[in-house]
């Protein structure tokens, strides 16, 4: 028996899969860096590790964007148990250079640049020391992860900190490609992905595109500011029109659809949670109850308001943050501009529609008679000057049995117990108004 066999086969079978796992998986990071970016770089990695490949390269090229967008980019990249490696194509800013830094390897392409990373707000001013000091601590940790000059990373925070040679205490660090590879931040400056795919050992390997899908690209249209105002409008404004018209139809079904894909995409992107989806449909909830079933407005009605608008603000916060000054107040804002809006457009439908033919369309507009026994609501003209006994307290509304019958009423104001004589003084269409029997 030759004894050689078995080794052949092992040798076979290990280029056989050495050959298999020779992949490398390529991912694009570039344009503005938002919460939608986060599940494509998560997938990338998933796929990556699933297939075994050898390494995943980020391509780059980014001014930055979102903060908490790129941490959760960072934490996928940091946790990716293959080799990663960012190739800067043109420029990683801001928070593109947090991204770059997760990663392993770092290749510069000529011309290309990294740095300024300090935390500013949408109207590009810089913000508070408790942010700059935490975007200090993310680019000194990630930097001492994969053996990077923590104190560079941190002097692209704050142009406190001085580096000996590169900067003083009055400037923000941002490198050049040469100086990214002197300043131990950058590993290598090459001029294309094949070079760089060579020079870490990949020339033969099988290089896998991975592109966003259309699920991806239409999460982070939804996240779109406008889009999702317009979302929660055209939500609010199906709801008015149910509750307004009678049975059930097409504004109704466009609100809740509306509203679904608001909460569906936050929920993807980890900005809604259960919670916040669940407080929205409670408050709806006790909405309608105070609407259809309890007579008059009160507390439920109140508590329903304030659920959904809870619910709504919650929904534009990233991670439950109320903290941050920056997420707040972007989000009053918007939520504040979207319910003006709404109300503008309630305004113009309840002026303009019931002149139009196809709100007439809609309604009946032939007045029907008393007298054809026909009426929309029951009558309460025969109860004037009736008498009866207040069989609830009246705090100023409450129930009254008169003529033998449980009645509705509200007294001016005043406050009657129960088991008081009273008597119908005015009555208002289904409004009774009732006071104290005299002597």
């Amino acid at each position: 028996m030759n004894t050689r066999l078995p080794f052949i086969f092992l040798f076979i079978a290990s280029i056989i899969l050495h050959a298999q796992s020779n992949v490398v998986y390529v991912g694009d990071i570039t344009g503005e860096i938002d919460l939608g970016m986060a599940p494509y770089v998560k997938r990338v990695v998933d796929e990556a590790e699933k297939n075994n490949a050898e390494a995943v390269v980020f391509r780059i090229n980014t001014f930055g964007g979102r903060v908490d967008a790129a941490t959760q980019i960072k934490d996928a990249i940091l946790n990716c148990r293959l080799r990663t490696i960012a190739f800067v194509d043109k420029r990683a800013i801001s928070a593109g250079s947090l991204i770059a830094l997760s990663c392993q390897k770092i290749v510069m392409v000529p011309g290309s640049s990294i740095g300024a990373t300090t935390v500013v707000d949408q109207t590009g001013q810089k913000q508070s020391e408790k942010y700059q000091s935490y975007m200090r601590s993310e680019m000194r940790a990630t930097a001492e992860k994969n053996g990077k000059r923590a104190d560079v990373a941190e002097a692209m925070v704050d142009e406190r900190i001085v580096i000996p040679g590169l900067v003083d205490s009055t400037k923000l660090v941002t490198l050049t490609y040469d100086e990214a590879v002197k300043w131990g931040i950058a590993d290598t400056v090459l001029p294309s992905m094949n070079a760089a795919l060579d020079a870490f050992g990949y020339k033969n390997a099988k290089v896998v595109e991975i592109s966003s899908n259309w699920a991806e690209d239409f999460v982070r249209f939804l996240n779109n500011p406008i889009v999702s105002s317009l979302l929660i409008m055209i939500g609010l404004l199906g709801l008015f029109t149910e509750i307004k018209t009678p049975g059930w139809g097409l504004p109704g079904t466009a609100g809740l659809i509306a509203l679904a894909l608001f909460f569906g995409s936050s929920y993807i992107l980890q900005i809604a949670s259960i919670f916040e989806i669940l407080l929205f449909a409670v408050g709806v909830v006790l909405l309608l109850l105070e609407i259809f079933v309890i007579p008059g407005f009160g507390i439920t009605g109140i508590l329903g308001i304030i659920f959904m608008i809870t619910g709504l603000f919650l929904g534009l916060i990233p991670d439950f943050d109320l903290t941050d000054f920056n997420f707040v107040s972007a989000a009053l804002i918007q939520l504040a501009v979207t319910f003006i809006a709404t109300g503008i457009v309630i305004y113009i439908l309840s002026k303009f529609l019931p002149k139009s033919g196809i709100w007439n369309n809609l309604i009946l507009q032939t007045n029907i008679s008393l007298k054809s026994g026909y009426t929309s609501k029951p009558t309460f003209e025969n109860l004037l000057n009736a008498e009866g006994i207040a069989i609830t307290d009246l705090r100023p509304s409450g129930t009254a049995l008169i003529n033998g019958k449980r009645i509705d009423v509200v007294t001016e104001g005043d406050y009657l117990v129960h088991g008081t004589p009273i008597v119908v003084t005015q009555v208002e269409g289904s409004k009774i108004v009732v006071d104290k029997k005299s002597n």
